[in-house]
């Protein structure tokens, strides 16, 4: 692996880790991936959502069934009182114009493609539709342009916004700071940016950009249905667990909610002192199953990180949150600490990118390069523009 040079280049490294033509899981066999590691078909077969499986087994489980497992639970609970979601999106700040482009805060309610209807788009071809005029799109006049962009979500406006300078300057014309503030505040709740922000779709732009799967993203914002009902031994335990990292967090661990069921979560951990990763912030996507605490919760990296352990879509390579090896007592608290302590001392014999781990071990150095270099692309917003980044890699 260090005997050739390609592989000791750290942007060659950024080139073929971050730069996916074709989806991972089927090699381009359910069609393009748009720059995703997985297409959206395959997303549905590997990370579909498990909402519908969840409500099953809430109208199933018999009340009276607890699932004690025979561990005494601890006795400092707190009761997990329902409230409306801590990631709800501030208002607009005042003294400021309304936007011309009228829309809501809050992204549209998003609803995940299931499994099923990804197979049925690919049994069902639709028939070839007449072609477009060429340049049909460059002839509509800005006020259709303004009725179209007022119907998408933050994220598909991000790509307006970075598809060409025409689209970008009508966005930015037509839209508020406060906007995209409370579009970034609802992504990412945990986001404490240390100096002014300027612009907020700037900011925006950059954490998208800085996740391994925008699908992930989406999901994190997937409308809970009313049927969902969680178990009293479940409040109990997540309320344990939110003590803990209200009362006793551990330095550089953060975690909050992201519905009223506790569902969805993001956290953040912050990369350890001694490793390539130190001053990062490194958000991560949760989710607790109905289950829970005697099932694990679902983690991934939503932040880009360069790791043996993290696979190119964010999945977590660590034993403890395997369903065979789950155990009732560990903690949210737990798993990140678990996940923080991996970024200090990576496992190489069993790889989630086993040639990540082959350099790891051949070629220290390099390998801490990269991964320090990632830090400062992905996870150190505040620290580094990407402009400054983009000048060092034509450099």
């Amino acid at each position: 692996m260090a005997g050739g040079p390609a592989y000791c280049d750290p942007w060659w490294w950024d080139t073929y880790l971050t730069h996916t033509h074709t989806c991972r899981a089927c090699n381009g066999y359910y069609g393009p991936c748009f720059g995703e590691p997985v297409c959206a078909t395959c997303h549905a077969f590997l990370y579909a959502s498990s909402l519908e499986h969840e409500m099953v087994i809430s109208e199933e489980r018999d009340e009276s069934d607890d699932c004690d497992s025979g561990n005494d639970e601890p006795s400092d609970y707190l009761p997990l009182e329902r409230r409306p979601s801590v990631s709800g999106t501030p208002g607009e700040e005042g003294g400021e114009e309304e936007p011309i482009l009228t829309r809501r805060l809050e992204p549209p309610s998003v609803q995940l493609e299931s499994l099923a209807e990804r197979l049925h788009l690919l049994e069902q071809p639709r028939p070839a539709a007449h072609p477009a005029m060429a340049g049909v799109v460059d002839t509509l006049p800005p006020e259709v342009l303004l009725v179209i962009f007022c119907h998408l979500d933050d994220i598909s406006l991000y790509a307006v916004g970075n598809t060409c300078t025409q689209w970008r300057r009508l966005l930015m014309s037509n839209s508020a700071q406060s906007q995209w503030q409370g579009f970034t505040r609802r992504r990412w709740p945990l986001f404490d940016p240390l100096a002014q922000v300027t612009c907020w779709f700037t900011k925006f732009s950059a954490l998208i950009d800085s996740s391994f799967c925008r699908k992930c993203v989406y999901q994190m914002s997937e409308v809970m249905p009313a049927e969902v009902e969680s178990s009293p031994l479940r409040d109990k335990r997540l309320g344990h667990d939110l003590k803990g990292l209200a009362q006793d967090a551990p330095e550089g661990i953060e975690a909050k909610p992201l519905d009223n069921c506790y569902y969805h979560w993001q956290a953040s951990i912050t990369g350890p002192v001694g490793s390539p990763y130190e001053g990062g912030i490194f958000y991560l996507y949760l989710k607790v199953p109905m289950l829970y605490p005697f099932r694990p919760p679902e983690v991934r990296f939503l932040t880009k990180i360069f790791h043996p352990n993290v696979n190119r879509h964010g999945d977590i390579g660590i034993d403890s949150i395997q369903q065979g090896n789950w155990v009732s007592g560990l903690t949210l608290t737990k798993v990140l600490i678990s996940i923080q302590s991996l970024l200090t001392d990576p496992y190489c014999d069993v790889c989630m990118e086993p040639e990540v781990g082959q350099l790891c071990r051949a070629d220290r150095d390099t390998f801490n390069s990269v991964a320090r270099e990632w830090t400062w692309r992905f996870a150190m917003h505040d620290a580094l523009l990407r402009s400054e980044l983009d000048m060092g890699q034509r450099g």
